[in-house]
């Protein structure tokens, strides 16, 4: 009996389970072909050269300084990095080295005249009638956005230009943002006051934690839909710096508010921010202010308040802690009752106060003056401005931002009383910002916002525990945080190396792939159809990755890129793709993950 050629059988994502051994070996294969092909030194010699090649080097190689030395261990001599002196021209003798004059001690960095909001800002030439980003927009919305995606683009073409794009940001109320604002309704929590919320808790309809888990739902869900991009990234920004920690005993009450407040202030001015931050409920549980008294100030609010919020460590006096800590009493809450958020004079401890340079006689039972005075007082010292100028180079620019671009910034934040709009105008001009393309990694929270972003998921309102709306939470957490779930009050961190492990890598990389397959999570979500992202009913697979990555990444395909997808399939570029095709059929999961998988997605 003959039996017909059968073709081995490659699993088909309807079949395969995508966190099977199979199903996470395939996102991983697909994970590390892109990161294979990447450069990750210098030069493409050098990308060439693996440890392991040179333990047993034999090329060849004469030094061009010691021209009498030669060896067959090129990649491993210790003259390898020597290089040939150039010469003079015959007609001239050779030139000693200029002799440099003498340094005059340092100066510190010219003051900066105030930036003033642009009248009219420049047209980035072309860029109206562009069909993808150019360089600048794309830069632009990787720093100030969730993620560029073809309708960030048009949204940007339409204003005329990235910087008049970001100038209409800075001006949130005038945006519509329909569908963003109607997710507050999903969670009901999150506009009920102290109270309800108490009440929803001890009736057992909605614990703490859910109430909590609920409001970071919430600011995801913001972030991936809401038109007012600038608004979402700075209130994150500025709820790390007056970080409190979601689950903090007790800050469930008042946590969700806490957040709208900062929301409200993410681009005014610090002062007023500050002001009212530290006098928040929330803040005054989290750190124990809201059960401090005059007889027995408690200093956690006080000390963090200088070290953290405002001039840092290194810069105040224990005496210091204790005065900032006396001017705070007064603001209480009475916790684990009726959760009243009041101001109690009795507890106000009075008499004269110094900090730093902040002196006060404080003799008014009523202390919420002199505290108004003392955080405006913070908010507009040099040393917090230094601060906060450092803070946003880091987040925005580098991680090892120029002590000029901050010196500039922090100057700017003081000349216009704290305002935050004219720092950002200063930062996003700055030659610093515009040279520092590619240079952040993305955080956990921002890689899965990303990514549902160019994905184009529509995630429908929650009905259980098991909605995308709901479960998208975990999905941070497996990557490595949920939003503000930072346990120490510091904010969590903004450098790359926070965010570079190779778990954090690998677990990326799983996430991608479950979600280029539209398999996790999937209730109550709608993923685009696998024949949606083919331009065209017949193509070349180099010109499918080249249109995936256009939707993707904003850009055409480079050539690593293209080549990694070819590994990852199989599949040669020039070969014509169908729906019928196994790419479209069974592989395209691992197309899309690629892409998604590489530097170009997962920087910013």
């Amino acid at each position: 009996m003959t039996h017909p050629l059968v073709r081995p059988q490659v699993a088909d994502p309807a079949t395969e389970d995508p966190l099977s051994r199979r199903g996470l070996g395939r996102g991983l294969f697909a994970g590390l072909a892109a990161v294979a092909v990447t450069p990750l030194l210098p030069t493409e010699e050098a990308a060439a050269v693996t440890r392991a090649h040179r333990r047993r080097c034999r090329h060849f190689h004469r030094c061009p300084v010691h021209t009498t030395h030669t060896c067959r261990h090129l990649h491993r001599c210790k003259h390898r990095n020597h290089r040939a002196p150039q010469t003079s021209t015959p007609t001239q003798p050779p030139v000693e080295p200029p002799v440099e004059p003498p340094v005059d001690p340092p100066v510190e960095p010219p003051v900066d005249p105030p930036v003033e909001p642009p009248v009219e800002p420049p047209v980035d030439p072309g860029f109206s009638t562009a069909p993808l980003p150019t360089a600048a927009s794309l830069h632009l919305a990787s720093r100030f956005s969730y993620g560029i995606t073809p309708a960030l683009h048009a949204e940007m073409r339409d204003t005329g230009s990235p910087e008049a794009w970001f100038e209409a940001q800075l001006d949130p109320a005038a945006i519509a943002d329909a569908k963003a604002d109607a997710f507050q309704s999903w969670w009901v929590s999150i506009d009920l006051d102290a109270a309800a919320i108490w009440q929803r808790d001890q009736a057992e309809i909605e614990g703490g934690w859910t109430q909590m888990a609920n409001y970071a739902r919430w600011c995801l869900l913001r972030r991936i839909y809401s038109n007012r991009q600038v608004l979402e990234v700075m209130t994150e920004f500025w709820e790390h710096h007056l970080h409190i920690p979601l689950h903090d005993d007790g800050v469930f009450m008042y946590r969700a508010d806490y957040g709208k407040v900062i929301r409200a202030h993410a681009l005014g001015r610090f002062d007023e921010m500050l002001v009212d931050a530290i006098t928040h409920p929330a803040m005054g549980i989290s750190l124990d202010n809201a059960r401090s008294t005059k007889k027995a100030p408690n200093e956690n609010l006080g000390r963090e308040l200088l070290e953290l919020h405002t001039v840092g460590k290194g810069h105040h006096t224990e005496d210091d802690v204790k005065n900032s800590a006396r001017i705070l009493t007064g603001y209480r809450v009475d916790m684990w009752t009726t959760w009243r958020s009041y101001y109690d004079s009795a507890s106000h401890w009075t008499g004269p106060v110094k900090v730093l340079d902040f002196t006060h006689a404080n003799a008014d039972a009523d202390g919420r003056p002199v505290t108004e005075a003392y955080l405006r007082y913070l908010a507009r010292h040099p040393r917090t401005a230094e601060k906060i100028a450092r803070k946003l180079a880091v987040r925005f620019v580098s991680d090892t931002p120029s002590d000029a671009l901050v010196a500039h910034l922090a100057r700017v934040f003081l000349d216009n009383g704290t305002e935050i709009k004219p720092v950002l105008r200063a930062l996003i001009a700055s030659e610093e910002f515009q040279a520092s393309a590619g240079a952040k990694v993305r955080t956990p929270t921002d890689d899965v916002v990303a990514t549902h972003r160019v994905l184009g998921t529509e995630i429908a309102r929650p009905v259980d525990n098991d909605s995308t709306a709901n479960t998208i939470l975990w999905q941070a957490s497996s990557v490595g945080q949920m939003p503000f779930s930072w346990a120490r009050p510091d904010g969590q961190p903004q450098d790359n190396r926070s965010w570079s492990s190779a778990s954090r890598l690998l677990a990326s990389f799983d996430v991608h792939f479950s979600m280029a397959g539209g398999w996790w999570p999937k209730q109550d979500a709608t993923y685009r159809a696998r024949l949606d992202w083919m331009p065209a009913p017949s193509l070349r697979f180099d010109a499918l990755v080249d249109h995936l990555s256009q939707q993707v990444l904003g850009k055409p395909v480079p050539a690593r890129l293209l080549q990694a997808c070819c590994e990852a399939t199989g599949v040669a570029a020039g070969a014509t793709i169908t729906a019928k095709h196994a790419v479209m059929r069974w592989q395209f999961p691992l197309v899309l993950t690629t892409l998604l998988d590489s530097p170009d997605h997962m920087h910013r």
